[in-house]
């Protein structure tokens, strides 16, 4: 059970990762490119902004569909991984203020969650740039019947932690996401990267990570 947060801090923090944590965006956008060129397909920047916060499936469903290529969307997930879990391995592009923010929320006793909708391959590269046990709960894509907008995810984490989704701050990048975490029942700090995020009623947009401290994820739930 998460009892050990300070008064005045949320019960968990429960982080998206790619864009959020970890600005992998990129990556992936690349390895999609790379995808096309490799089968003969066609590609764009904005189907690939398209993708932003889906599940690992449903970008593969769309890519077979999109990009013209003949493979089964489990092909082409494990094919993007594989591009995206070597340039991981090679340099982790961490959200500014991100990394910080976590260790101090962790530091201060308030339960951590990854919510992503990544699969555990890609997480643990990653993992291994942070203390052990930061995150006392890891959902991924490939754990959940249901993937982001659908509340699971964050449902998933939030029960796991043993807390209340009403008392835990969500940190996320994209529409998909914050609707997920929305649905849950968390606040949703936003932090905008590759593609706009509406505004909604459980949402609060800041424009960076740097500079927030425990004690302000707090301030957001007092809202």
């Amino acid at each position: 059970m998460a009892d050990d947060a300070s008064p005045g801090l949320p019960a968990a923090l429960l982080w998206d990762m790619d864009g959020t944590l970890v600005d992998t965006e990129p990556y992936w956008i690349e390895t999609e490119f790379a995808l096309a060129e490799r089968y003969g397909g066609t590609w764009s920047r904005a189907q690939a902004l398209d993708l932003v916060g889906n599940d690992l499936l449903t970008s593969g469903r769309y890519i077979r569909e999109h990009m013209g290529i003949d493979l089964t969307p489990e092909r082409i997930v494990e094919e993007l991984l594989d591009g995206v879990v070597a340039r991981v391995e090679r340099a982790v592009p961490w959200v500014p203020g991100a990394r910080e923010l976590l260790l101090e929320a962790s530091g201060a006793g308030i339960a951590c969650a990854l919510v992503t909708m990544s699969y555990e391959r890609f997480v643990a590269p990653i993992l291994v740039h942070l203390p052990p046990e930061t995150f006392r709960v890891i959902v991924t894509g490939d754990k959940v019947e249901l993937g982001k907008p659908h509340p699971e995810p964050y449902l998933t984490a939030a029960a796991a932690l043993g807390v209340a989704p009403r008392d835990c701050v969500a940190i996320e990048d994209s529409n998909t996401g914050a609707k997920s975490a929305e649905a849950a029942g968390c606040t949703v700090l936003v932090v905008e990267n590759h593609v706009p995020v509406l505004p909604g009623p459980r949402r609060v947009l800041r424009p960076t990570l740097e500079g927030l401290s425990p004690r302000d994820l707090g301030d957001l739930l007092m809202r």
